[in-house]
């Protein structure tokens, strides 16, 4: 490989081994300028010659280390790893390579001769090239063992953290966490010795190559490619769904284990230098991060619609969810470019969401549905408007994130007969939708004829209300003072409707019992409570009261001023139309025939299970109450 080619190798970037080769190339130059001195070199102190012979020594000694596995490497056809065959000596060849540095520098300091130099500085080379040889076999031989997944587990049970000491490898080997734990040992060891030997940069090079197949092979077993939005914009809408859903699932993975591995294993490898630990890791992660968060940011920029609020809303929750762990791993500022991104997406899905929320209410506004809907019963956009609002109030975490300070203006245009929530931004923004629903009803109530009707248009659709917000997280969230003043209104209103509706037939009936009564006038009080009572009767034959509980208060509370009334007028005068001819035709109703018709009301085009339908009363109902 290229990669493993010494014979070009670039300069080192670290600096300490630098400043080292700068010193040989002066000793070098030194040396020259000696040998045409014809002078004498002055004797060596004894202690300078024992210590020249000890740095010699260990010269001669990596000199027949390194070659024995240079040698043996050159007469192999498969090659044979170090690290694997013999642990004892892997470890004897990287004391050799301190042992060598450290030759190399005394021999420069002391003004040695050259010759034991230049074979340093190539045993050097000779040993750097078998380090890169076995780095690159450890990495590309132990992939399974050093998955993500597997290094986040061997980090937790080895206590491996990104501040591992240079000293950490024996901790290292001490533990029994299987085969990742040797690799990551043997990787750090070489690195280590290579980042010392001024080779750094062809280590991370090495490094780079391996590790930035794992994270690529990684993000594209999870689903995560680059993608435009001419191509998001072309997808079915249930492809597009399948897509946002895999996405939340895989960027979890991604996150909690393929970047978090690959972390923990960059900095464990390259513990000694904090400038390689971030360059390798911005090398290998940055452009998968920057795919893997430009996903949300594109999703955000389709085709606006209420629905599509809801997934805009999964994605800004998994990623808040995740911008901890977001920091930590992409802390370098080399790759802060991924961070950014993953912010871009936030503010583009914040933004999207507080337009889709805009816009729903002046759909509200501009809705313009003008056919009155039959009997006074529910509305589709009460029933739509609650629907949609009960599922917003399932993201209230949510939306606090996104709607912090929106509701301000909201809260201050609320009407004084509204209650006004003042929990959160979130109530108050929630309870404006229903208020702009609440005006656009009272338009609605205008299209009907009968102003009773109205009445009771506007009761049934504000109890719908708030049936609704009683079974839904919307309870929570707008509280019980909210709930109480919008029964207030749908008392008020369905009394309105009792006025209205029946006040003719309550005052029809003579106000007391007057025994001097002739017969004409009293058979005309049942004339004309026959007339107004069947009339009311069917015209309000086709209303319709969609909730049960409601529907029984109503009927009940006609019930117990008409017909008790009439009971008396009833018995009381009956008498004195004792013998008369049709009598039958006269008095067509028993104070038991209006109870009965009253508990008839109400029941037709009830909408099916609705959830506001609970257990009427049975048709006896009214006159067992007020019985």
């Amino acid at each position: 490989m290229a990669i493993l080619d010494m014979s070009k190798r670039e300069p080192s970037s670290t600096s300490t081994p630098r400043r080292a080769k700068k010193s040989l190339f002066s000793f070098t130059k030194t040396n020259s300028s000696l040998s045409s001195f014809s002078g004498h070199i002055p004797p060596q102190k004894p202690s300078q010659t024992f210590s020249r012979s000890i740095m010699e020594e260990n010269i001669d000694n990596a000199e027949t280390i390194t070659k024995k596995w240079d040698h043996k490497e050159s007469q192999s056809e498969e090659f044979s790893s170090l690290f694997q065959q013999d642990r004892k000596e892997a470890k004897d060849f990287i004391q050799c390579v301190k042992d060598l540095k450290r030759a190399m520098h005394f021999l420069v300091t002391e003004h040695s001769t050259c010759n034991k130099l230049v074979l340093a500085q190539n045993l050097m080379q000779i040993a750097m090239k078998r380090l890169e040889k076995e780095f690159y076999q450890i990495l590309s031989t132990n992939k399974d063992n050093l998955d993500p997944e597997s290094v986040s587990k061997s980090s937790q049970s080895s206590h491996l953290t990104r501040s591992t000491s240079v000293d950490s490898q024996e901790a290292c080997e001490s533990t029994d966490s299987g085969d990742e734990i040797q690799a990551m040992s043997d990787l750090k060891l070489i690195a280590d010795c290579m980042i010392a030997s001024g080779y750094a940069k062809e280590c991370w090079k090495i490094y780079k190559i391996i590790r930035k197949s794992v994270v690529d092979e990684g993000l594209y077993r999870l689903g995560i490619e680059p993608r435009s939005l001419s191509q998001i914009n072309a997808m079915k809408p249930n492809v597009l769904e399948h897509q946002i859903k895999n996405w939340i699932d895989a960027i979890k993975v991604a996150i909690k284990t393929l970047f978090h591995g690959e972390r923990l294993l960059c900095d464990y490898v390259f513990s000694t230098s904090e400038t390689i630990r971030e360059t390798s890791f911005s090398d290998l992660a940055k452009e998968g991060g920057i795919i893997l968060f430009k996903f949300p940011e594109l999703i955000a920029k389709t085709k606006k619609s209420p629905e599509r609020i809801f997934v805009l809303m999964d994605l800004h929750e998994t990623i808040t969810e995740l911008l901890p762990e977001i920091e930590s791993i992409f802390s370098y500022e080399s790759i802060k470019a991924v961070k950014i991104q993953a912010q871009a997406s936030l503010d583009k899905l914040k933004s999207s969401i507080l337009t889709i929320l805009s816009d729903f209410e002046l759909s509200i506004q501009k809705n313009s549905l003008k056919t009155p809907v039959p009997g006074g019963g529910i509305h589709p956009l009460t029933n739509s408007v609650m629907d949609y609002i009960a599922s917003l109030a399932n993201y209230s975490g949510v939306l606090s994130d996104i709607i912090p300070d929106s509701a301000t203006s909201a809260q201050s245009s609320f009407p004084e007969t509204y209650e006004t929530p003042k929990s959160s931004a979130v109530s108050a923004r929630l309870a404006w939708i229903v208020l702009v629903l609440l005006c656009k009803l009272d338009t609605r109530a205008e299209l009907y004829n009968d102003i009773a009707l109205s009445y009771l248009f506007l009761a049934n659709n504000i109890q719908f209300v708030v049936e609704r917000v009683r079974v839904s997280a919307l309870k929570c969230i707008l509280g019980d003072e909210w709930i109480l003043n919008l029964e207030r209104k749908v008392k008020l209103y369905s009394t309105k409707y009792e006025n209205v509706a029946w006040n003719k037939v309550f005052l029809c009936l003579p106000e007391s019992l007057d025994p001097s009564l002739p017969p004409d006038t009293i058979k005309g009080h049942f004339r004309r409570f026959n007339e107004l009572f069947e009339e009311s009767y069917r015209r309000q034959k086709s209303w319709v009261v969609p909730d049960g509980k409601l529907r029984d208060e109503i009927k009940v509370s006609i019930a117990r001023k008409l017909v008790p009334a009439y009971r008396d007028f009833y018995d009381y005068y009956m008498v004195a139309l004792s013998g008369q001819n049709n009598l039958e035709v006269l008095v067509r109703f028993s104070p038991d025939n209006i109870g009965n018709c009253l508990s008839d009301l109400f029941h037709e085009n009830v909408r099916s299970g609705s959830l506001l339908s609970s257990t009427s009363l049975p048709n006896s109902c009214v006159w067992q109450c007020i019985s």
